[in-house]
């Protein structure tokens, strides 16, 4: 704590008020009744290959919508529902399902796998998904959240890098800082599984010929009774294969080295997959991991990629950029997935991270965090629940308070640069959810779900769904706003074109090109982006 405030008295009221965020918000199409959309990306969206905000993720349903950067919380949410207004105002009858966990789902191989166009870009991010399909099943990758996008501004490094004494280039200091942050987060991220988890029950279309082992209600739904997010426990974002993956974030060359590893090393259950079936693609490699964003993980480092740039050659090249934030589930009772309060408790939370003392990683810490985070996910309000912390048993509510104790002069700092006690009342009301765990989203969740709708979690999403819908759709946009999402959705398709037209080697030929870059050198190929 010492460090802490040490640092924090060294932060100006300009440096705290110039957080920089971004959002990037997942959710599927379904139609009237809940199920899974089959209908292609509407064409009055654009391209999803090309545009900057409206694209999708897996699958073709899978819409994802995506901010700019932002130092202004409400300028950020209001570009957010604006991007909500504008899809909504161009899908139809559909409507975009509110919950992380998948609606009423098909068979498997009924999930339609996101298409980009005619390009050797398209078609690469397409078969790099037809992988994910393979290796983990399409079920796993259409769960959908919430991605936040955090950064600081150069002057805070400078100030910190003066209060710390440390005579290191402004890059290497910035880097060090920003993995001392995800060191910290990833030690604390069950925290915000415990406040913001929002996934303790599914339809049972999303387990079905799994071995889950949930409870069921008799009509469909499956539920874990203490659970806070399934989509961060072993039904959701986990693998196997990755869990023999040792990366440690203790310095950006070990981080670099391990994941590069990772995309060299051939795995045997991914080469039994095949790279090639009768001449059709069924993955991009056989290797542990295929692409740099299929490693698993809470919190990752970023660095905006040039065209053609490989994410590891980015960070190598110029550095930490921002991080993402990556365990947050959508908000239910949220038109837009994301509430202000919660944006200012991460950026609290995110700051403790920063500031606070950040010792290396091991891998038996590492090992540790992923079982907190595992419990928490799937059991965190259950009062038997205990949480390793440096080898002692401790619970979530005990570790809890503590950590929004340390996190209180942080909530003071940016109240009065922000002249209101918004972020002390975040704080407060996280402190109650920690000794009220029925108060906490997760927990009104299953209430509603039982209380409301008959036990039927379908029933209960549709209708938040619906909600929202009429909620956005009551919402006034105006001609300027509208003409101003219309130009980069028309210009998204000129830009589809124009690679299209571009592409002058064979799909072979270039997926070899992009694989074999040097994720240390320059980029070999300049077209397009993953």
């Amino acid at each position: 704590m010492e460090e802490l405030h040490r640092r924090l008295q060294a932060l100006s009221p300009p440096m705290l008020g110039g957080l920089r965020r971004g959002i990037e918000k997942e959710g599927l199409r379904v139609d009237a009744d809940g199920r899974l959309s089959s209908a292609p990306h509407p064409a009055g969206l654009g391209a999803a290959l090309t545009h900057p905000h409206i694209t999708t993720d897996f699958s073709e349903a899978q819409l994802e919508l995506i901010t700019g950067v932002h130092t202004d919380i409400d300028a950020c949410l209001r570009e957010l529902t604006e991007l909500h207004q504008v899809v909504h105002r161009s899908i139809g009858d559909e409507l975009l399902w509110c919950a992380s966990l998948p609606c009423k789902l098909p068979p498997d191989d009924g999930i339609p796998i996101a298409r980009y166009g005619s390009s050797n870009t398209a078609r690469l991010k397409e078969v790099y998904r037809m992988g994910l399909a393979h290796r983990y099943g399409r079920r796993m990758q259409v769960i959908s959240g919430v991605h936040y996008n955090f950064s600081v501004p150069e002057v805070m490094w400078e100030a910190l890098r003066e209060v710390d004494g440390q005579d290191v280039p402004a890059r290497s200091f910035r880097d060090q800082g920003y993995l001392a942050l995800i060191r910290n987060f990833r030690r604390h991220a069950w925290l915000l599984l415990l406040l913001f988890g929002a996934s303790p029950a599914a339809c049972g279309s999303f387990v079905q010929g799994r071995n889950h082992g949930l409870s069921a209600w008799g009509t469909g739904s499956v539920f874990a009774p203490f659970a806070t997010s399934l989509r961060m426990g072993r039904l959701g974002y986990q693998s196997d294969a990755q869990a023999s993956l040792a990366v440690s974030f203790n310095d950006l060359g070990g981080y670099a080295d391990a994941l590069g590893a990772a995309l060299r090393q051939p795995y045997p259950a991914y080469e039994s997959i095949g790279l090639r079936d009768d001449g059709e693609y069924r993955q991009l490699s056989t290797s542990l991991l295929q692409l740099e964003n299929e490693f698993y993980g809470t919190i990752r480092p970023k660095r905006v990629t040039r065209p053609g740039e490989r994410p590891l050659r980015a960070l190598n090249d110029r550095g930490i950029e921002y991080v993402e934030v990556r365990c947050l589930d959508l908000d239910l009772y949220s038109p837009i997935g994301i509430e202000a309060d919660t944006i200012r408790l991460l950026d609290v939370f995110l700051l403790h991270c920063l500031l606070h003392e950040s010792p290396p990683d091991s891998a038996r810490e590492v090992e540790a965090m992923s079982g907190n985070q595992r419990l928490v996910a799937e059991a965190g309000r259950d009062p038997s629940v205990r949480l390793n912390r440096g080898g002692t048993q401790v619970t979530p509510a005990e570790w809890g308070a503590e950590l929004v104790r340390e996190c209180e002069p942080i909530a003071a700092a940016l109240g009065k640069v922000h002249g209101a006690d918004d972020y002390s009342r975040v704080l407060e009301a996280a402190a109650r959810a920690l000794n009220d765990p029925s108060s906490l989203p997760s927990s009104r969740v299953l209430r509603e779900t039982q209380d409301k709708h008959a036990n039927s979690f379908p029933d209960f999403a549709m209708s938040l769904t619906r909600s929202h819908r009429a909620t956005l759709a009551a919402l006034p946009l105006e001609p300027e706003v509208k003409a101003r999402h219309a130009a980069p959705a028309a210009r998204s398709i000129a830009d589809r074109e124009r690679i299209e037209a571009g592409d002058d080697e064979p799909f072979e030929a270039f997926r070899r090109r992009y694989l074999d870059q040097d994720l240390l050198g320059a980029p070999r190929h300049p077209k397009g982006e993953l």
